[in-house]
This record gives C-alpha cells, sequence and structure tokens, in this order.
C-alpha cells in the first residue's frame, strides 16, 4: 500500500511562464508538470477547450468587447493522483482559434505556446486571494471542510501591451506555497 505524500506542492510564479527551459517537448510536460516532477512529484493533467462568450471579469481582463468570444482551456490538474487544482485560461479568439490552444492535451513546446504560435507573453500581472470554496470546488479538489481556497488570477501582456491570455487558478490552502523570487 502506497502513502500520499503530503507535502505541500512548491508553485513557484515566478519561473512558470519565463521561458526558462522548464517547458519541456522531449518530456511531453508543460512548465506546470515539470515543476512538479523536479519536486519528485507526479503530475497529470485533463484538459478541456471550448469556445465560449467569457465571464464579464474575464472580458474585461482580456479587453474584450460586449458578447465577444474566447478560447477557454479548462484543466484539472493532478499531484500523485491528487487533485490539486482547477485552472482555466481563456485567451481572445482571435489569436487561439486554430492553433495548439484547441487540443484537448497537455502541450509542451519549447518556449511556450503563445510564443509557439506568435503571440509570446512579455509580461504578466498576477492577483492573488484567498475564500473559502464553492460546494463543487470543494468536491472536485477533494478538500476537507473549512480548509480555504487560493485564487490566482494571472493576465499575460503581449509585444504591443495588449491581454492575451488571462488564467484563473484555484487550489486548496492546505496543498500549496506561493514562491515568489525578485531580484532588487
Amino acid at each position: 500500500r502506497r502513502v500520499r505524500d503530503q507535502r505541500p506542492l512548491e508553485w513557484n510564479l515566478c519561473k512558470i511562464e519565463r521561458g526558462e527551459g522548464l517547458d519541456n517537448a522531449s518530456t511531453g510536460m508543460d512548465d506546470w508538470a515539470a515543476a512538479v516532477a523536479e519536486q519528485g512529484r507526479e503530475p497529470r493533467q485533463e484538459v478541456s477547450v471550448s469556445i465560449t462568450v467569457p465571464p464579464a471579469d474575464v472580458a474585461l481582463a482580456l479587453e474584450l468587447e460586449p458578447g465577444a468570444l474566447a478560447v477557454r482551456r479548462h484543466r484539472v490538474r493532478y499531484v500523485d493522483n491528487v487533485p490539486y487544482q482547477l485552472s482555466v485560461s481563456w485567451f481572445p479568439e482571435s489569436i487561439a482559434r486554430d492553433t495548439l490552444l484547441m487540443e484537448e492535451r497537455d502541450i509542451a513546446v519549447p518556449g511556450g505556446i503563445l510564443r509557439s504560435i506568435g503571440c509570446p507573453q512579455v509580461s504578466i500581472r498576477d492577483r492573488i486571494g484567498i475564500r473559502m470554496p464553492t460546494p463543487a470546488e470543494a468536491d472536485q479538489l477533494d478538500i476537507p471542510t473549512g480548509t480555504p481556497v487560493g485564487e490566482h488570477h494571472r493576465t499575460g501582456y503581449g509585444e504591443d501591451g495588449q491581454p492575451i491570455r488571462h488564467m484563473v487558478t484555484v487550489f486548496g490552502g492546505d496543498k500549496h506555497f506561493l514562491v515568489y523570487e525578485l531580484e532588487l
């Protein structure tokens, strides 16, 4: 019988998406999965993709006109077969349609998917909050009663300063340490 590893996952928010070589096509791991594997853990993601009108807060973050369509990549992220994160990335339909972003699978491209389709992220803005989970989130993440979740919003901007991605990740507060490394 295997005992579950109960150590919280360190999620280095500065390294992920920086193009520092974590994204590895030869292993099939994106930055997130590679960071999990670096910690001796086993990553897995279930991915679904749709084209839809985003919620108002996402449309605002992406600076979309009312009623404009966006590509929604929803991922349930597992560590050692335990659900750790619910992550939804939104992209303006005009940059995502007919690209790798539409594929319902883990995708690992050196430098990241956005760079590979000609829309590199050159800056990001993070917003992180703590709250109690919705009943659906608590169920999906298998969170003990009374455990708060973190909610991480990351907006990525292209070379022209326009938003090209808005990600919302929800994670159990008992399973994560968020890490930032800044040079001063």
